[in-house]
């Protein structure tokens, strides 16, 4: 029924209909993350390879900015339906299930999204096109396992292992594609780069699905570990990409600016501290998100700032 009346809609109302979705569901906040992450990751990639050249944004760094949003647009439609059987017991209100877009006009925008993604990025080089259809087949290889195997699919921890990687293969793209430009080198340092961003992730990820509450059925860190475990975890997690980022950066060895903004990310601690004592002295049910939230923003402008600074 649902495939009939999508093949008598109009290519414009197929359109809208993306276009809603796109608005529900890929929110300015999360447009606004991906942008961010790839000026924090080339700027601090740069700064690693060629401390004494500087690191400016280019026409080429505005083309992975584009090229990465629209493939984290491509990754929030192969969740919606790989989440559907989840989606239709906690989340009703989500457009796959209330039927605001269909199955099949999402995979038609994928498809388009691919192509546009692909192509983009083989102008940059060989190497950034490989490296991005690599990022769009892990996202269907997840997408099937979770069909397959209902452990891979219900288990949190488990899960999270087998769907982390998307996201280092994205900053590998990143820093790979910065590197044919000329603006990065590919050494252990600048790879190293990546535990900072993994870091600074996981701690909102763990921070957004933890609760006081034992919920069967949810997917909650806090339901395998225990509110105590999941935000000790995220604690730690965000501890680690500060540790990492002074580790990598080694702002003692910059020079002016860029050395006393190297030292922000450390206060930047603060946040996320800060918020675990309010939440267990609180009867909140649900960890608050919005401090992980300005803990990942707050840091990767500090990281933006510094890679700028260090070109004065």
């Amino acid at each position: 029924m649902t495939e009939a009346l999508a093949t008598r809609r109009s290519p414009l109302e197929s359109l809208g209909r993306i276009a809603t979705f796109t608005r529900v569901m890929y929110k300015p906040h999360y447009l606004l993350y991906g942008v961010l992450w790839v000026l924090a990751l080339e700027g601090t990639a740069a700064l690693v390879s060629h401390p004494d050249i500087g690191w400016r944004p280019t026409g080429a760094t505005c083309a992975r900015i584009a090229i990465v949003a629209i493939v984290l647009l491509y990754l929030r439609m192969v969740d919606e339906q790989k989440d559907l059987r989840y989606d239709r017991v906690h989340n009703p209100d989500r457009p796959l299930v209330t039927g605001a877009v269909d199955a099949g006009e999402l995979r038609a925008a994928m498809a388009v999204i691919a192509l546009v993604a692909v192509s983009a990025s083989l102008a940059l080089s060989p190497a950034s096109g490989a490296l991005i259809a690599v990022v769009l087949g892990y996202g269907l290889l997840l997408w099937g396992l979770e069909r397959l195997s209902a452990t891979v699919r219900d288990r949190i921890l488990l899960n999270l292992v087998v769907t982390y990687p998307v996201q280092l293969l994205v900053t590998a793209y990143v820093v790979c594609s910065a590197a044919d430009s000329g603006t990065a080198v590919v050494t252990a340092r600048a790879a190293a780069v990546a535990l900072i961003f993994a870091g600074a992730f996981l701690q909102f990820e763990f921070a957004r699905k933890t609760s006081r509450d034992v919920r069967p059925g949810e997917l909650l860190y806090s339901n395998a570990l225990g509110t105590g475990g999941s935000i000790a975890v995220s604690l730690l997690l965000a501890t680690g990409a500060v540790a990492a980022d002074i580790a990598v950066v080694r702002p003692w060895e910059l020079d002016g600016a860029a050395t006393v903004i190297g030292c922000i990310p450390v206060a930047l601690l603060l946040i996320p501290f800060a918020s675990a004592a309010r939440f267990l002295r609180s009867r909140e049910r649900d960890y608050p998100v919005v401090p992980p939230v300005l803990f990942i923003l707050a840091l990767y402008l500090t990281l933006i700032a510094q890679a700028v600074a260090g070109t004065a």
